[in-house]
């Protein structure tokens, strides 16, 4: 009881500090350390016997392991895709791009651009932390153009990456794909479900993202200009809109290209091409390239390492008695097991923070008992994709501080409110759509 107590008083714990605006590397471990406390488990591998205990775990030991592994696997990914979100922004080619959308689309579909190049990209197969540093730059100056409140910047790139695209049909990001390893199924299980609910997701979504914004702006709110921003450029200075569109293309092309043969890795090969050509089709118009590479790397290490913080009280969470007993709970719901399996991915992956996280602990467990059962793999699949996208994107969500602090530089106190309405009430909607649809 204890255990359980510990491991939901450190998660809402975790999620007020961050709302508060504690920084993550100080409220992870922390909120870590009092899941650990109450959940029996030693404080560090010194006290540990392992000669009468050989499994037994540690709170270093284990934060450790989870924050480190996190950033074995992404650091690359991060390291990247900062360096050409800030080469986008340094060369112009951000604002060029940003002014040729602009004149074509008019300002007020600024909105519908930024959710349009997200989406884009996510369903292109470039990664969601990838994203958001590409396309930051260019939203913000589609916002500046339109002259929108920025702390709505990151749910608009959120809601065009982690919502209709990332568990659809087809999608080739990783929440899509885990179902398969599991289920015997292909990327495009249940596409005819899953394109109505992507259909539904965007436009409601889309329909509350303008109704929010409408909101703020009629109430005084507009884009603020702060100390660092860079927008002052004459038009003559910057990159043509189609050279400009280059690098983007760039990244789109190769990782779709590797993707089948190079797996996680053809990102590396994208984002590195698409650095290397933004740098070489705008080597004029950096005022100081080193400079530019620098700021992009200390910003790759920040948000890595924010994000690694969260993965890390995930891991520490995953270790104490609570945390089992709740899985085999919530795996072993009766009823309809679309629903079942729904519940039981959506509550794990709010528990650990993390989409891929929920799906790959439950489905180990789900999958033989519900394909033994008879259930429909594809449905089966598609559900469980969805239900991985919504509560995953609390506060404390990788991708989310990522996203509002470290990239947009937001608090969550301004940003997060529009932000989770968009990424967990939305999929949540959509869940329970594509759950009555499989079912009728």
């Amino acid at each position: 009881m204890l255990s359980l107590i510990g491991l939901i008083g450190g998660l809402a714990l975790l999620i007020i500090l961050t709302i508060r605006g504690v920084s993550i590397m100080i409220a992870a471990p922390f909120c870590a350390l009092i899941v650990a406390l109450t959940g029996d488990l030693s404080l560090m591998p010194q006290l540990v016997d392992r000669a009468t205990d050989p499994q037994a775990v540690d709170y270093v030991t284990r934060y450790m392991t989870g924050f480190t592994r996190f950033i074995f696997s992404w650091f690359f990914m991060f390291l990247l895709g900062a360096l050409f979100g800030k080469v986008m922004e340094d060369s112009g080619a951000a604002y060029s791009f940003s002014d040729w959308l602009i004149g074509k689309l008019g300002r007020n579909n600024a909105l519908l651009a930024v959710v349009a190049a997200c989406a884009v990209l996510t369903y292109g197969g470039v990664s969601v932390f990838v994203v958001a540093f590409s396309v930051y730059p260019i939203a913000l100056s589609l916002f500046k153009e339109a002259d929108l409140p920025r702390r709505f910047i990151p749910a608009t790139m959120a809601f065009g990456s982690v919502t209709f695209t990332m568990t659809s049909a087809g999608s080739p990001e990783i929440q899509n794909w885990i179902p398969i390893k599991f289920l015997g199924t292909t990327h495009f299980a249940g596409w005819q479900v899953s394109l109505v609910v992507a259909l539904v997701m965007m436009v409601m979504g889309y329909m509350w993202l303008k109704f929010m914004v409408r909101r703020a702006v009629a109430n005084g709110e507009r884009f603020e200009i702060r100390v660092d921003d860079v927008f002052e450029r004459s038009a003559s200075s910057l990159p043509h809109p189609v050279l400009s569109l280059l690098p983007l293309l760039a990244v789109l092309g190769v990782s779709f290209f590797f993707h089948d043969t190079l797996k996680e890795s053809a990102l590396i090969v994208a984002l590195l091409s698409g650095v290397l050509m933004g740098i070489f089709l705008n080597l004029k118009r950096f005022e100081n390239l080193q400079k530019t590479c620098a700021i992009g790397a200390t910003g790759a290490v920040i948000a890595i390492a924010n994000t690694a913080a969260v993965v890390g009280f995930g891991t520490v969470a995953q270790a104490t008695p609570a945390f089992a007993e709740a899985v085999a709970f919530m795996t072993s719901l009766p009823g309809n097991e679309l629903v079942g399996a729904a519940v039981a991915v959506t509550v794990i992956a709010g528990l650990t923070g993390s989409a891929s996280g929920g799906q790959s602990i439950a489905l180990p467990l789900l999958a033989p008992h519900y394909l033994e059962a008879g259930v429909n793999p594809d449905a089966l699949h598609r559900v469980v994709a969805i239900a991985s996208g919504a509560l995953d994107s609390l506060p404390h969500n990788g991708y989310v501080v990522t996203t509002i602090q470290a990239i947009c530089k937001e608090t969550h106190k301004n940003a997060y409110a529009p932000l989770g309405a968009l990424t967990v009430i939305v999929p949540t909607l959509g869940l329970i759509l594509a759950i009555a649809l499989f079912v009728i």
